[in-house]
């Protein structure tokens, strides 16, 4: 499984860079905070929604500590998506919310 700490994802949006972030997390933990222009998709629904997501880009899972958003990595891989898990979710992360 390919990974990424919260501190480069942090770096890449100070560089500018455009990141297709997708929050595992639910709607309720999701209102208290994300990562700006995160999209969420509960893990549960990923199976379902899946066909809105574009084979072709790279996508970076997140959720709270790491352990959903590995799951929904490991699902996503499996099917032929380039994803990436945020090691230690939202626990580790330190720049802004939204």
């Amino acid at each position: 499984m390919n990974v990424i700490t919260a501190k480069q994802v942090e770096e890449l949006i100070k560089e500018g860079k455009t990141l297709n972030l997708i929050d595992v997390r639910e709607a309720d933990e999701v209102e208290a905070g994300k990562i700006p222009g995160a999209v969420n998709i509960p893990l549960g629904l990923i199976e379902f929604r899946m066909n809105e997501l574009d084979k072709t880009k790279d996508y970076i899972i997140v959720c709270r500590s790491g352990a959903r958003s590995g799951r929904a990595t490991q699902f996503l891989e499996s099917y032929g998506f380039k994803v990436k898990n945020m090691t230690s979710g939202m626990l580790a992360w330190e720049g802004s919310v939204e």
